[in-house]
């Protein structure tokens, strides 16, 4: 038996799988019908519970290929069913054993439909799963949680090179999904990693020829350090920003962000590029978008999201930019947006 505690004091019921510990963090639903590997792994979920809402979790296993990064790094996991015997070519384990050997608790059984309408209608609530009745202590835990710099927790530790024939990008590691890592790869692109630490000196001593800037977690706005680097770079090289890289280079900028109710998480979001005049659908793991009414006039909108019209993606017109808010790496697909990559390769070969 396992409990999920609200901060609104609201209890559902369930039963634990993985790992049998308690565990607090913030629950936000994810739309994907598969890739659940991926959405674990993924380091923008850093400090939070995540939930699937397809009903049926587990079904073909895990592998080791799959991983954005080297270890699950979400507080804690959130099913309808939860699937004991998966069944696919591809599977090297249980989704159960892969929790429980890197201590993350899950829970099954409860009434995920009820749990995403509260979050649709309330916005992000903070929450903790526990193997006991939950006490007062609980709701206090959920009320208390606050997730402290997750830039800092999930950023590589040094600087590394992953070697290749073409152009020279330096991508600064903000939460890194390996997939980005991956795309540039088959591009031929020389890779610089830097932890988000690195200074803007660092990067041009390297002679790059152009900067990616990565998704990560939590609010753009706890990253001033990075912020003030970023403002070193601009006109400096070609950049290229994904999520959390999108909305810190808006800071830099002169825009604002905030943060949204209940967030986009999933791998069926619309949004439609402005200039090619097409709907794509995309992958997407936010909570935070870019204020529109505090945009300067050099910031161009190049793509909205179809759904809620936030914006998802920016053209800088003063300097060679361009940053999107969902992920063109796909991993869970779709791989609709992967042209993004081929573009800011054009960038960098004309530059």
């Amino acid at each position: 038996m396992a409990y999920l505690v609200l901060e609104d004091s609201t209890v559902y019921q369930g039963q634990e799988f993985g790992a049998k510990i308690d565990t607090v963090g913030e629950v936000v639903f994810n739309t994907g019908m598969t890739g659940y590997q991926e959405v674990l792994t993924d380091p923008s979920y850093c400090g939070q519970i995540v939930m699937m809402t397809y009903p049926l979790i587990g079904n073909y296993g895990v592998n080791w290929e799959d991983p954005e990064s080297q270890h699950p790094q979400v507080k804690g996991f959130i099913v309808r069913e939860l699937c004991e015997v998966p069944s696919n070519w591809h599977s090297e384990g249980s989704l159960n054993n892969y929790m429980e050997k890197h201590n993350i608790v899950g829970i099954q059984g409860i009434d995920t439909r009820s749990l995403t309408r509260k979050i649709r209608d309330h916005g992000t609530l903070r929450g903790v799963i526990c193997q006991n009745e939950p006490t007062d202590d609980d709701i206090k835990k959920a009320l208390s949680y606050i997730n402290i710099k997750p830039v800092e927790q999930v950023t590589c530790d040094e600087k590394f090179v992953v070697p290749n024939s073409g152009p020279k990008v330096a991508v600064i590691d903000f939460g890194l999904k390996a997939s980005i890592l991956s795309s540039l790869r088959k591009r031929k692109c020389h890779l610089f990693v830097y932890p988000a630490s690195v200074t803007a000196e660092e990067i041009l001593e390297d002679k790059v020829d152009g900067i990616m800037l990565t998704n990560g977690p939590g609010d753009p706005k706890d990253n001033g350090g990075v912020i003030e680097e970023l403002k070193k770079l601009i006109g400096k090289k070609p950049i290229f920003g994904i999520c959390l890289g999108h909305q810190l280079m808006a800071l830099a900028c002169g825009a604002d962000t905030e943060k949204l109710r209940y967030g986009h998480r999933g791998a069926n979001h619309p949004v439609k590029d402005i200039e090619k005049d097409r709907i794509f659908i995309t992958s997407q793991n936010h909570g935070y978008t870019i204020v529109e009414e505090t945009m300067p006039d050099d910031m161009e909108i190049s793509h909205r999201n179809w759904n809620d019209m936030t914006i998802e993606g920016i053209k800088y017109k003063n300097h060679d930019t361009f940053t999107v808010q969902f992920h063109p790496e796909a991993s869970p697909g779709p791989k609709d947006t992967s042209y993004l990559f081929d573009e800011f390769i054009d960038k960098l070969n004309k530059a």
